[in-house]
């Protein structure tokens, strides 16, 4: 049995492999995260902090538990953060990713790093991996750019590229787009949504079997991981109203422009999954699917 290791454990990624992992014992789990362990469950896997930022302790870690594979999930990945301390995400988002790299030369290790639809500039979406990238925010760019040492690294590695990741998780420190759109709504708060981009949604749940696959896999290269529905924001944001029943009448429709935003988005991004598909033998949900899912959490923890 492999052991992994993975960064970022207390995000939503992070979390849901380790719930995986507990439920389906398919690896050996060390999760680490920068700071105390989130996750409620204490038995089955073991946790060390580690800050992507430290390299001695980062080096420390993985010495003391030597993983076969390293799920990279910490990272910087709010856009608009990312534009305005573009300083903060280059440490994060590509100098981490180059000690973790240097790293798993020496010792041999497998990296599975997450990047992002953001590598690409959305005006020919769907994309399939070997399509050109041409980021239009800095948060892009540094995925690119962490994307660009892993390629030409001696290490073993695969990069597993997402969209729009929603779920639940314990202790929800950052919110994401379906709890946020079901909040807001709930409240009767009414909201403003952009109907000129287009994503294909991913339940954080698909996304963590993803990990697993290309561990158990060996798997190598860029893969693509996001739900199999393509739709608009705005799409999106009245599916979440349908299902469970909400006012639709508070959603306003407005233009990216008109947001004004930090980053600039890519309108039109989603996936062609052929590749994962036949290659990982990835199956993700549908949309509708997903928010069954997660509403099923939702009443477990409620």
């Amino acid at each position: 049995m492999k052991t992994i290791l993975t960064t970022g454990s207390n995000g939503l990624l992070g979390q849901k492999i380790t719930e995986k992992v507990l439920a389906e014992g398919r690896v050996k789990l060390i999760a680490t995260s920068k700071a105390a362990n989130r996750y409620p469950k204490i038995n089955g896997y073991e946790y060390a902090e580690m800050d992507i930022l430290n390299p001695a302790q980062v080096r420390a870690v993985i010495e003391k538990h030597k993983p076969d594979a390293i799920i990279h999930t910490a990272a910087m990945t709010n856009v608009d953060t990312a534009e305005a301390n573009k300083e903060l995400c280059r440490q994060l988002n590509v100098d981490a990713v180059q000690n973790l790299l240097s790293l798993c030369e020496e010792k041999n290790i497998q990296l599975i790093h997450l990047s992002t639809d953001f590598v690409f500039d959305g005006a020919d979406g769907p994309y399939k991996e070997d399509d050109a990238v041409n980021p239009v925010s800095y948060y892009g760019e540094s995925k690119v750019l962490a994307e660009e040492l892993i390629k030409n690294s001696k290490a073993d590695w695969a990069i597993l590229r997402t969209i729009l990741v929603y779920g639940i998780n314990n202790d929800m420190s950052r919110s994401n787009i379906v709890l946020w759109a079901k909040g807001a709504l709930e409240k009767g708060l009414p909201i403003n949504v952009v109907n000129d981009q287009y994503r294909m949604p991913t339940l954080a749940e698909d996304l963590a079997e993803a990990c697993l696959l290309a561990v158990e896999q060996n798997a190598s290269g860029i893969y693509h991981v996001s739900g199999k529905d393509y739709m608009s924001i705005a799409d999106l944001v009245r599916k979440v109203a349908d299902y469970w029943a909400l006012d639709k009448s508070i959603i306003t429709e407005i233009s990216s422009e008109s947001l004004n935003q930090t980053a600039k988005r890519p309108v039109k991004t989603g996936f062609i999954l052929d590749k994962t598909v036949k290659d990982l033998g990835y199956n993700p949900h549908s949309f509708e699917e997903g928010l069954k899912i997660v509403d099923e959490q939702i009443k477990k923890v409620n």
